[in-house]
């Protein structure tokens, strides 16, 4: 009975996502004395699974998979936690684990625990501590179904190394028809992106205009974070949408998230209260997002970032 654990990966490449994911399965594992079982979907390199705990991983290659299809990914991972008679599963938090997630609860008549932020407090029975209401609060939740199945909140475990390796074997499963056609994906390259930077730079209306821009890519770039933006911007046009983080957009999970002229709507916080460390550039100290800051700095961002960017290079060639 192994733990089975879905492992997002992207053009061969595993995302930070399934490190995490296989972690957490790793840590189930050590609780109920069983192995973990990972399913790779046209991954390249399947070996460094075994670094974060894996022991065997399904290879799945498909052409049929190399566009996301919920329902086609879903019965991929009920095939193979029949063939592993695997209990619970584990999946990530990301946008295509939470549309694939509630198709495997139906498909494996689990119980489906979402935005899980901790290794289960019993295993009998099996609870599990969740956020609820956007990030305000937690709550432990039980599941009692044969099989379980749990989403593990992006960034919220972390990586853990081991030092077992994994051994790999080919599976191929059957892939349903679907009513669904991928024409086509659009993705922004060669930048960080928003659900696997552990740092995140945003923006909104305080920067007047998209043509002020600049500092904040500079920003992010010396940092090696993500760029960002409130609603407001990406309905303006100012930036794309797919950087858009709030309630209604992305959210956000980093370790340190870094608002710049950003008033703080409730609809904004509800995507970002998940980040460890939120930090608060605005001019006027009444902006709501100073009340949910960790740090605050009152000024004008046209002079707080230069000054803040011009330190951090300072810093780096002084430790380089």
């Amino acid at each position: 009975m192994s733990i089975l654990v879905y492992t997002e990966s992207e053009n061969g490449k595993f995302k930070k996502t399934a490190f995490e994911v296989a972690s957490y399965a790793k840590a189930v594992a050590d609780q109920l004395g069983t192995t973990v079982t990972a399913v790779a979907v046209n991954a390249d390199d399947v070996s460094e699974l075994g670094k974060y705990g894996v022991d065997k991983v399904l290879k799945v290659s498909n052409t049929d998979l190399k566009k996301f299809n919920a329902k086609s990914y879903a019965s991929v991972l009920k095939q193979a936690a029949e063939n592993e008679s695997s209990k619970v599963v584990v999946v990530s938090s990301s946008a295509d684990s939470k549309y694939l997630a509630p198709l495997l609860a139906v498909n494996l008549d689990a119980g489906y625990a979402s935005n899980v932020v901790e290794v289960p407090s019993s295993t009998a029975p099996f609870t599990v501590k969740r956020t609820a209401f956007t990030n305000k609060a937690f709550n432990l939740t039980t599941i009692d179904t044969a099989v379980k199945l749990v989403g593990v909140s992006n960034n919220s475990y972390g990586l853990v190394e081991n030092s077992g390796s994994a051994t790999a074997e080919d599976f191929s499963p059957s892939i349903p028809a679907s009513g669904v056609t991928v024409e086509s994906v659009d993705k922004v390259t060669d930048k960080v992106t928003i659900a696997d930077a552990e740092i995140v730079v945003s923006a909104g209306r305080g920067l007047k205009g998209p043509e002020n821009w600049g500092m904040i890519e500079e920003l992010a770039d010396v940092l090696g974070a993500a760029t960002a933006c409130s609603k407001p911007v990406s309905d303006l046009g100012w930036r794309p949408h797919g950087e858009h983080v709030g309630q209604t957009g992305k959210p956000v999970a980093a370790n340190l998230y870094i608002a710049i002229g950003i008033s703080g709507a409730i609809q904004h916080l509800a995507g970002i209260n998940a980040s460890k460390v939120k930090v608060v550039i605005n001019t006027d100290p009444e902006a709501p997002f100073f009340k949910a800051a960790d740090y605050g700095v009152v000024g004008d961002a046209f002079e707080v970032v230069p000054a803040l960017i011009e330190k951090l290079k300072a810093f780096k060639a002084a430790n380089a």
